[in-house]
């Protein structure tokens, strides 16, 4: 099969299927991302003998006839659009959810070792655990280990299916050998504990997935494209897969007629390695991995692990890999080839690695993007990001990201806009937000050239007022200033080392903007900030994440009122910076509103840097020198005391309509967006931008 580009996307559960069968949604989502010029789009895990060994209902079913017709839709939408699909054949083994749900024993080569730590969800509410049972309906687990005539089964359940997907028209099949399915338990030491011939060497832990590849090629024939998925390594237990096991295996997978390796990597305790694998954390996480698999084979090697154009281009350049899987890149921008080969690269709207798109996947639900609303609904998104009937002056209050994606579309829809922000820059909090989390970094660039790009006219440094607002002569005033982050109200909460959120920020950037913070800074500190502003360093969030471990006006002793989103990232920084944090959450769980594989590594990471997190815990005083708290336990707790020489209060945020209430009293017509109308960070300024800028 020759392809126009080397870019793939990999599979990655939609959850639109209805009972096995693949829906309009489902064609649209493929079908979107081969008409923005991905070669071959692989469909999420398909199950080969669905319900048995399937993880959800909602997932694609290969195991009789009747799923014929959705796979002939999907192979005629993506042929439209210009693509190639490519459907992934899975039995999920030991995490074959509805087999659980419905009373059956998981199909493995062995009992699982013991169960996995589970620690992590602590820091769910149970509307979430309730939630993360949904597929399994709650049960447990119960295992089979399989009997010869089992995997003799499941060879020619693979076949089958194989030949439902040539049939229907599709162009490839995937044989999934890692992630922790079926067939990667067989190929992993750490799970295959088994003494027949299917088990010990190397040579019998392949033997299931050879037996299924020469089932797959007897049943499609010499000239069908067979990928085997392979994991490049297993994280966090002993005994695992190793990339050179993998390069071994590999060169079996060759010999036995696989016609590409894909190379992915997996965790075993999802609940705390998830972002190591699959979805890992770090650009280009196993890049090495696949240039160990491509030393050792002949047929093309495909890699993935968050890899960003430029990584992507630097491993095909040193012939690391043959092709490039971008995975959670094109959830955000469907049109990212496209872009690339057009030589638009800084319009491809960027994954900021958030993990909320997949955090719907534990739910069994169709994923969300944080910054793309049109994922899952991109016929609808494309009709509504239309010219405007009727062009409009629209000013927009707020340079954060609801009021640059407001702009941004209404810009584009081909109305005037105006944005305004008090500040000397754009990006608002989440400006302040890439100094902890870089990949925001992408985004704040992303939507500054967009708007530019667009023709918004920025008026920086530029307060709003009724009075200012009205001047313009605006038609729609869409309001987008952001939550008020305000003082922690208890004895003390009022002393000069005493910053909010806001106060943090302006604290840290030099912002003027940020009100009487000027007054709690010391001489030297606003020496120090001022020489800063006139270098420009306080532009550069790499320059300042960099002279930051040199440098802050932040003492050593810090006490942080809040754990959630900002308040755990903002321990990490501060952390890593030789600081002694310690974090104060009045609630039960750490890290809401994070996705929660994301904030199940950051409490976990948080932790690892010494910082001391204490859930339930409720100041009482805060004092020259010292937090006074106590723990609730249902009983009045005894107070207890932690040094500190600067105290942020990363809780109390609240919505803010002030303005936009006082604009709609002047008549005006108005609209808010982001976090002043409701507290969403990233996820909900974008949305709620979507949706009101469409509609102008």
């Amino acid at each position: 099969m020759r392809l126009p580009n080397r870019v793939i996307l990999p599979a990655m559960d939609m959850n639109h299927c209805d009972e096995g069968h693949i829906t309009s949604a489902e064609v649209e989502h493929y079908s979107a991302r081969a008409a923005g010029g991905c070669a071959l789009v692989i469909t999420g895990a398909s199950a080969v003998s669905w319900p048995l060994g399937a993880t959800s209902r909602k997932q694609p079913g290969l195991s009789d006839d009747s799923f014929l017709p959705g796979l002939r839709s999907l192979a005629n939408g993506v042929h439209a659009a210009g693509g190639r699909v490519c459907v992934q054949l899975c039995h999920h083994g030991k995490t074959a959810s509805v087999d659980s749900a419905d009373g059956r024993a998981q199909l493995v080569p062995s009992t699982p070792p013991d169960r996995m730590d589970l620690r992590a969800l602590a820091d769910n509410p149970i509307d979430e655990l309730m939630r993360l049972a949904s597929a399994s309906g709650g049960k447990a687990a119960t295992y089979h280990s399989a009997t010869a005539d089992d995997l003799a089964w499941v060879v020619s359940q693979f076949a089958d299916a194989a030949g439902r997907v040539q049939a229907s028209g599709c162009d490839a099949v995937e044989i999934h050998g890692a992630h922790g399915y079926l067939i990667s338990t067989f190929l992993s030491s750490a799970y295959n504990l088994r003494t027949d011939a299917y088990g010990g060497s190397l040579e019998n832990r392949t033997r299931l997935l050879v037996e299924v590849i020469h089932a797959v090629r007897n049943r499609v024939g010499a000239g069908y494209p067979i990928i085997v998925r392979l994991n490049g390594c297993e994280y966090g237990i002993d005994n695992g897969i190793t990339p050179e096991e993998t390069a071994a295996t590999a060169r079996i997978a060759e010999a036995a007629g696989a016609n590409a390796i894909h190379v992915s990597a997996n965790a075993v305790n999802p609940f705390r390695d998830f972002t190591l694998g699959p979805l890992p954390n770090t650009v280009g996480q196993y890049r090495e991995m696949a240039a160990t698999v491509k030393r050792a084979v002949t047929i093309p090697v495909i890699a993935v692990g968050r890899l960003l154009p430029e990584v992507g281009e630097a491993m095909l350049a040193a012939g690391e890999c043959d092709f490039v899987s971008m995975g959670r890149q094109q959830l955000a921008d469907a049109e990212l080839v496209s872009k690339l080969a057009a030589g638009h690269r800084a319009s491809v709207r960027p994954c900021i690695n958030c993990y909320v798109c997949v955090e719907q996947n534990f739910f069994d639900s169709p994923p969300r993007c944080a910054v793309n609303p049109a994922l899952g609904n991109e016929s609808a998104s494309a009709a509504q990001i239309r010219p405007a009937t009727a062009r409009q002056h629209i000013v927009v209050v707020g340079g954060g990201p609801a009021g640059m994606e407001t702009a941004r579309i209404a810009a584009q829809r081909g109305h005037r806009v105006t944005l305004l922000d008090r500040s000397d820059r754009l990006g608002g909090t989440m400006w302040f937000s890439q100094l902890t989390t870089p990949a925001n970094e992408m985004l704040v660039d992303w939507l500054t050239h967009e708007i530019a790009r667009h023709g918004v006219d920025v008026c920086l440094d530029t307060p709003a007022t009724v009075e200012s607002v009205s001047a313009l002569q605006p038609d729609v005033v869409v309001v987008a200033t952001g939550a008020v982050r305000g003082p922690l109200a208890v004895q003390g909460g009022d002393l000069g080392h005493v910053r909010s959120g806001d106060e943090m920020r302006a604290l840290i950037t030099g912002d003027s903007s940020g009100g009487g913070i000027t007054a709690k800074r010391s001489l030297l500190d606003r020496a120090a900030l001022a020489v800063g502003r006139t270098l420009r360093i306080t532009k550069s969030p790499e320059t300042m994440r960099s002279l930051s471990h040199r440098w802050m006006p932040i003492g050593k002793h810090v006490v942080i009122v809040g754990g959630g989103l900002v308040g755990l990232e903002l321990a990490e920084f501060l952390a890593e910076r030789e600081r002694t944090v310690t974090v104060l959450e009045p609630g039960p769980h750490l890290g809401l509103p994070m996705a929660m594989p994301r904030r199940w590594a950051a409490v976990a990471k948080t932790a690892g840097h010494n910082v001391t997190l204490v859930r339930n815990a409720h100041v009482g005083e805060i004092t020259t020198t010292a937090v006074h708290y106590t723990v609730s336990s249902g009983e009045p707790g005894e107070s207890i005391s932690v040094s500190a020489d600067d105290v942020i209060i990363a809780s109390e945020v609240r919505a803010d309509t002030t303005l936009a209430d006082a604009c709609r009293s002047a008549g005006l017509t108005v609209h808010v967006v982001g976090d002043a109308g409701s507290v969403g960070y990233i996820e909900g300024a974008m949305h709620t931008a979507h949706d009101v800028a469409t509609a102008l």
